[in-house]
């Protein structure tokens, strides 16, 4: 991005707007909590896997920002959270409650209250 085409209201808008960053396993966890996010997150997947690459692309997309690691009640979501711990041991972890095992198989409204649980802003219409 060319940050000379932007007035500095807009930089710091965006660069205040994108503090946190939500990781999820797949598109559908992703799919499942940004419509009940109301404040502006990135949301970055890791597609189940974490290679060397990918860890060091979500490293750089996350340096100086806020991290919440929500992730799979599951032996996979298990084996990625200890990743996490070493390679972010500043990040938040939200979990949802293992009788869902899956973010996209919990309900809107669990997942609400997990993320409000955290301070994220959330369209308060999920947690009826």
């Amino acid at each position: 991005m060319d940050i000379g085409v932007h007035s500095n209201k807009q930089v710091m808008t965006m660069v205040e707007g994108m503090d946190k960053v939500i990781i999820v396993e797949g598109r559908s966890d992703k799919k499942r909590i940004e419509n009940i996010i109301r404040e502006p997150i990135e949301i970055i997947c890791t597609n189940g896997t974490l290679s060397v690459a990918k860890l060091d692309e979500i490293i750089d997309a996350t340096f100086d920002r806020d991290v919440y690691i929500l992730v799979d009640s599951d032996d996979a979501g298990d084996k990625l959270r200890k990743q996490f711990r070493r390679e972010f041991p500043e990040a938040e972890h939200l979990y949802i409650d293992r009788a869902y095992r899956e973010v996209a198989a919990a309900p809107r409204n669990h997942i609400a209250t997990v993320l409000l649980s955290a301070n994220i802003d959330i369209n308060t219409e999920f947690l009826v």
